[in-house]
């Protein structure tokens, strides 16, 4: 195995080993860098789920929303997001304070020690360099002064053949030269001795432990980079097991949906009880067809038709003759040829919207008014005093039956779980009295009667209204029984056989079945005598009062041209407005909408863009077949 030290085997590699070095300490503050860089993402992403989160989470409470599992099951997955995010935060923070910060600090300590190591190398360095210089200079010094004895020997020798008087000059010259060589030589072999001995003290003993100090240095930074990484990667392991449980709810909450019980939740929250309508009478109106029909006869039929067709919802329609002839008496106008049409369609002045007075105001315009006036008012008024008033009786007596009877029982459970909350603090009052009155130095039982008195009151007055939301209870499921049996009994009963023109008689609609009688408000009548009074009055207002329901959207249209309704039946609108279609063109060129559930009339069908509902649709055309 090759040998590994950098003092024997890289002697003469220090301006490697300083690139090196530094390079290694580059890397150390990138990947510090990297490790930031990574939190900060592992910090964003847990901000834009926790964002996520929080923005579809419900804002509020919903009942349906803790109906439905798979509205369980969505918020249970919001939960988890939230707690992945918790999770991811969590390794973000590990991340900086474990690696990002730790990193830092040590590379500012690597720094320091390796300037230290290399400033150690370039002084041991400059001595090996300063002992070689002495070295030559003392080397060229005997070298000059050996070549100066030289030639002064040979002068000496010269003059001595020559002129025996000049020749002692030259000996001596030639003497102290020589012996300068000798110094010259001495201070060479001196310095040749103490270069070798700095040359091997520098390659054998400086050189070797400066090295390995730079060596030792290097692998402890290798080794801090080994376990920054290692430390990254246990931070994420840690938070693994946390994710995997958090998806393992998710699965559980995603396998808890249960489509049939959902379907079921549906029912149960939507179900009325209601029984459905039965067969339509038929109603010969060719006698009236034969005849001329004046405005007074075609008023009196108008009258009957409402009351033999009051109550037979939603199946809900006017006659086709009685539509023809409330529908307006003149063709519709042709559409504009321009976006501002002239003559009637080009007037500017738009109809005045419905708005929302006070009752007072309506009760005046109601005294004011004719019948046709004083039923809209009336049904305003209604509408008025509902919104006024609240949403309905104690008893729950407006909703549907069956969704009465969930009202209350969901109201009986709320009182009993009060009840047992006044209980249990009743019983700890008790105690805490008896307990008083075995030990008066823990404190006064006469301090705690009017808290238990205000509990008793509170249970009596629970209770009473327990009572009443049972017989409530009581009187709504004695109804759904009967319901259920006249449904298994053969149907409804609303018409068993067929009847003449005129003859719907006080029997007839006395046979009828309560859900005849009921309507999809929730209001309906169980008292047959009362309700026979109620067909016996005969006054025109109250007929207009109780006119048959309105008739059920078919879909909206859009008005294209401005229209200015003049005529008695139609309706003003302007350009740009959405209105509900209630009843199709019948070929006059006319089309009946609704605005506001308060005016209805009939306006240009090619005045307006129609989109019909497809289910509406349909259901109008099965209905003509009736």
């Amino acid at each position: 195995m090759m040998s590994c030290n950098w003092g024997t085997e890289l002697w003469d590699q220090f301006d490697n080993l300083e690139k090196h070095t530094s390079w290694g300490i580059d890397f150390l503050e990138r990947y510090s860098k990297f490790v930031k860089e990574r939190a900060d993402i592992e910090l964003s992403y847990a901000k834009q789920i926790r964002s996520l989160s929080k923005k579809y989470h419900p804002k509020r409470s919903r009942e349906d929303e803790s109906r439905y599992s798979w509205c369980l099951a969505f918020a249970a997955t919001l939960r988890q997001l939230n707690e992945l995010s918790v999770q991811r935060e969590e390794l973000a923070e590990n991340l900086n304070t474990q690696i990002v910060c730790e990193l830092t600090r040590y590379t500012q300590e690597v720094k320091t020690e390796r300037k230290t190591h290399f400033q150690d190398g370039r002084r041991a360095q400059q001595h090996i360099e300063s002992s070689w210089k002495q070295l030559e200079s003392s080397k060229r010094r005997f070298e000059r002064d050996c070549k100066e004895a030289e030639r002064a020997q040979q002068v000496s020798d010269r003059i001595d053949l020559d002129n025996k008087t000049d020749g002692e000059k030259a000996r001596q010259t030639a003497q102290q030269k020589k012996q300068a060589a000798e110094e010259s030589r001495k201070d060479y072999m001196t310095s040749l001795n103490q270069f070798n001995q700095d040359q091997h003290q520098h390659y054998h003993t400086l050189v070797p432990v400066i090295y390995q100090r730079i060596q030792d240095m290097e692998e402890r930074r290798i080794e801090r980079i080994c376990e920054a990484m290692r430390s990254s990667a246990e931070a994420e392991r840690k938070v693994l097991p946390v994710a995997s449980r958090c998806l393992e709810v998710m699965m559980d909450a995603a396998e808890g949906i249960q489509p049939r019980m959902d379907t079921r939740q549906v029912v149960e929250v939507y179900k009325s009880g209601f029984d459905p309508p039965g067969d339509v009478d038929f109603e010969d109106y060719s006698a009236s067809m034969r005849r001329s029909i004046s405005e007074s006869s075609y008023l009196d039929n108008r009258a009957e038709g409402r009351r033999q067709s009051r109550k037979l919802w939603p199946f809900i329609r006017k006659n086709k003759l009685l539509t023809l002839l409330s529908s307006p008496r003149q063709p519709p106008p042709p559409p504009p040829t321009s976006p501002s049409p002239g003559g009637v369609a080009s007037s500017p002045q738009s109809p005045p919207t419905a708005s929302r007075e006070p009752i007072t105001q309506r009760l005046n315009d109601l005294m004011t008014s004719g019948s046709r006036t004083r039923k809209q008012c009336l049904r305003s008024l209604k509408r008025g005093l509902s919104l006024k008033l609240g949403s309905g009786p104690a008893d729950c007596s407006h909703l549907p039956p069956e969704q009465r009877r969930k009202k209350l029982q969901t109201r009986i459970n709320n009182i009993n779980q009060e009840i047992q909350r006044e209980r249990e603090q009743r019983d700890a009052l008790l105690k805490m009295r008896e307990v008083y009155e075995q030990s008066p130095q823990m404190g006064d039982a006469v301090s705690l009667e009017p808290r238990l008195e205000e509990v008793k009151q509170s249970l009596q007055r629970m209770e009473d209204e327990l009572r009443k939301n049972q017989a409530w209870l009581s009187e709504a499921d004695s109804r759904l029984s009967d319901h259920g049996s006249r449904r298994q009994s053969g149907g409804c009963g609303l018409n068993s056989q067929v009847t003449t023109p005129g003859s719907s008689s006080l029997k007839q609609l006395d046979n009828r079945s309560p859900a005849s009688r009921e309507s999809p408000d929730g209001s309906y009548t169980e008292d047959n005598s009362a309700e026979l009074q109620f067909k016996s009055r005969s006054s025109e207002f109250d007929d207009d009062f109780d006119d048959e329901e309105p008739l059920p959207s078919i879909g909206t249209c859009k008005s294209l041209y401005p229209f200015q309704g003049q005529n008695e039946g139609t309706l003003s609108m302007v350009e740009e407005e959405l209105l509900s279609v209630v009843e199709e063109d019948k070929g006059d060129g006319w089309t009946r909408v609704r605005r506001n559930l308060e005016e209805e009339g009939y306006v240009p069908t090619s005045y307006i863009k129609v989109f019909l509902d497809s289910s509406a649709k349909g259901f109008v055309q099965s209905s003509r077949l009736v």
